[in-house]
């Protein structure tokens, strides 16, 4: 087995490709779905239909990262914490986090190249200004719509837990573990665990 990083790996540009592909088809044939929820969550309360934040990427690269929004314009004012029934969730953003809809939109961040559809989690620029020089390895690779962690327990994971599992997927990464990560990710969205628990990211 190749025990190169896998950003220095042949089969990157395989992954690079595959990334592409999908994330096309995806937003293609995806695309009557997101029109409607776009629609809706415009609809609701008049407020603008995406929730763009700067996140960091790979080598520590900001990027704007893309959602649908599922809070009512401005609550990020108060917190980025959320728990579940939280009043600032909008009705269709309740539907649209249950099933990890608002996460769609980051189809085009994979398209645009700055995210993969397997890889770490995205995270904002206090939470990287905190890593160690071991946590700093998950700026080597393209963050990820899903990843390891995401199947392992997603936010109910504390944040150690979650960076552990980004280093163990970066360091076994394989093309394969990438089509078992985007299995399970399937059956992780069907069910509600770990939706809301630990952790930093914001769910605007």
């Amino acid at each position: 087995m190749d025990k190169r990083p896998f950003y220095r790996r042949p089969d990157n540009a395989v992954k690079r490709l595959f990334d592409v592909t999908v994330s096309a088809l995806g937003i293609l044939l995806l695309s009557p779905m997101l029109i409607a929820f776009a629609l809706l969550i415009r609809g609701e309360d008049g407020g603008p239909v995406f929730y763009i934040h700067p996140r960091v990427g790979k080598d520590g690269i900001e990027f704007p990262f893309f959602k649908f929004r599922t809070m009512g314009v401005g609550s990020d004012r108060e917190g980025y914490e959320i728990r579940a029934g939280d009043e600032r969730i909008t009705r269709i953003g309740a539907f649209l986090r249950r099933w990890s809809l608002d996460e769609l939109p980051q189809l085009f961040n994979v398209l645009r190249g700055e995210m993969s559809l397997i890889g770490p989690r995205p995270t904002l620029s206090y939470q990287v200004a905190e890593y160690s020089h071991r946590q700093r390895g998950r700026l080597a690779v393209r963050p990820g719509l899903t990843g390891l962690a995401q199947v392992r327990g997603r936010n109910s994971l504390t944040w150690p837990q979650r960076i552990e599992l980004d280093l163990e997927y970066i360091e076994n990464y394989s093309l394969a573990l990438d089509l078992k990560i985007l299995t399970k990710t399937f059956e992780a969205v069907v069910k509600p665990d770990g939706i809301y628990g630990h952790g930093w990211e914001p769910k605007a």
